[in-house]
């Protein structure tokens, strides 16, 4: 078996070349050719931390090769109408009914779709009931899955519920051992906790799958496998800092899945960084809850230092430390983003979103002195118990929000009032209005 790194390599056509390093390529004999396959563009799948986990723990295993598939970009798919939609993967051009095995990386329920699109169209039958050994092996995964299997249960032959660093060595040891597709299938839940096979649970006895989680993160890094232009973080090292989030917002699933919150030691987020070296200059810390990381600071630190410019998924209003604006305007951060998630006190109270509106304006004014003059601020409506005057009070606040940056941004004389006050109108020429439905 020979298993090599693939060079920079180019996709797709001049105007949107695709350029990624660290694509793996395995040859040889007595290989376990696996599908991992991510039910939506490689924009959005090379951009998801769990799915780059998967592929380098998969092609960790000697006598596994594991390739990827996407769902076809919007354009892709505009030109493939007829009935030949055939999806192949990128390492090394076979469809998906050429496979041992297919991984279905799951990360959202409107996805769902999609597998029994792919599975048609590979020929590949579409209810696990249906299928024998001369078909692949079907199993899901994700965090979609972690949430509620059932939906999607008869098309899958077994789910995999859990972390991938709790699961996958065990599984494809298991399967490398039985060759037989129906007895590997009937032992599978005894050997491995966390599996689920939807044909032994026919009866309708109440049964548990417990998900699996790592006690703890001291030997784990979760950081970028391929580092790709074609995603919305073009040649960002993506490093993950914690998993789950101390704060339970009620909407936020990644806030209940991912309980107890753990932390990634500033050590391995130092070694991931060391890893980047050479290859970027861009390192995008992500998390539910990135500023909760008690080590932020020295983290941001070390990157500055290694002439890294940092990024942050995503930031509390309340938990914006000098330090982090700091890093963020060492780094040329245009665009920080906020989630006040609702306009009202009441409705974060509701949602139990613990920050105050001055934590919003208090972290606007800041963020503008520090130079950082574009804010990205998210919103939801449709919320349970949510009433029309929490839909009024985001636009108060957003007229707060602009207010004060206004003022501040004058003062350095970077932004004129005047593109505040005009907004640019919507593609049709109309000027933007907010509706409710």
């Amino acid at each position: 078996m020979k298993k090599r790194l693939k060079p920079a390599r180019n996709y797709g056509s001049k105007k949107n070349e695709i350029v990624e390093q660290g694509a793996i390529i395995k040859k040889g004999k007595g290989l376990i050719r696996t599908a991992l396959v991510y039910l939506n563009t490689y924009k959005a799948g090379m951009s998801n931390l769990g799915f780059q986990t998967v592929y380098r723990i998969a092609n960790q295993i000697d006598n596994i090769a594991c390739e990827r598939i996407f769902w076809p970009e919007p354009k892709q798919k505009a030109q493939r109408v007829r009935s030949d939609l055939q999806v192949k993967s990128l390492e090394s051009g076979l469809s998906l009914d050429q496979f041992d095995i297919i991984l279905l990386s799951i990360s959202f329920e409107n996805d769902f779709t999609n597998i029994v699109q792919l599975l048609g169209k590979a020929g590949i039958p579409l209810r696990s009931s249906d299928r024998n050994h001369i078909h692949p092996l079907v199993v899901a995964g994700g965090v979609a899955c972690f949430l509620n299997p059932e939906p999607i249960a008869p098309f899958i032959d077994s789910f995999l519920l859990g972390e991938a660093e709790c699961l996958l060595e065990n599984f494809f040891n298991a399967i490398s051992k039985k060759k037989d597709k129906n007895s590997f299938l009937q032992t599978l839940e005894k050997i491995i906790p966390g599996a689920y096979v939807p044909c032994l649970h026919t009866d309708q006895n109440p049964f548990q799958i417990k998900v699996q989680y790592l006690e703890n993160l001291d030997t784990v890094t979760t950081a970028t496998t391929i580092l790709t232009t074609g995603t919305a973080f073009k040649d960002t090292f993506l490093i993950e800092t914690l998993k789950g989030c101390p704060h339970g917002c009620r909407f936020c699933s990644a806030g209940f899945i991912y309980r107890p919150p753990r932390i990634y030691p500033a050590q391995n987020i130092y070694a991931a960084m060391d890893k980047a070296l050479g290859k970027t200059d861009k390192i995008g810390l992500v998390s539910s809850a990135i500023a909760d990381h008690p080590e932020i600071t020295n983290i941001c630190d070390y990157g500055l230092k290694n002439n890294f410019k940092l990024s942050f998924s995503s930031l509390r209003a309340d938990k914006l430390t000098d330090e982090l604006i700091c890093a963020l305007s060492a780094s040329k951060v245009k665009t920080a983003t906020i989630a006040p998630e609702a306009g009202s006190a009441r409705m974060r109270n509701i949602i139990n979103k613990k920050i105050k509106e001055q934590d919003v304006l208090f972290a606007t004014q800041r963020l503008v002195n520090a130079g950082i003059m574009n804010l990205r601020l998210y919103f939801m409506i449709g919320l349970p118990f949510e009433q029309d005057q929490d839909v009024h009070a985001i636009v108060e606040l957003t007229k707060k929000i602009k207010a004060i940056f206004l003022k501040a941004s004058k003062k350095k004389k970077k932004v004129s009032t005047r593109s505040f006050l005009n907004p640019a109108p919507h593609s049709n020429g109309q000027p933007w209005k907010m509706k409710r439905h």
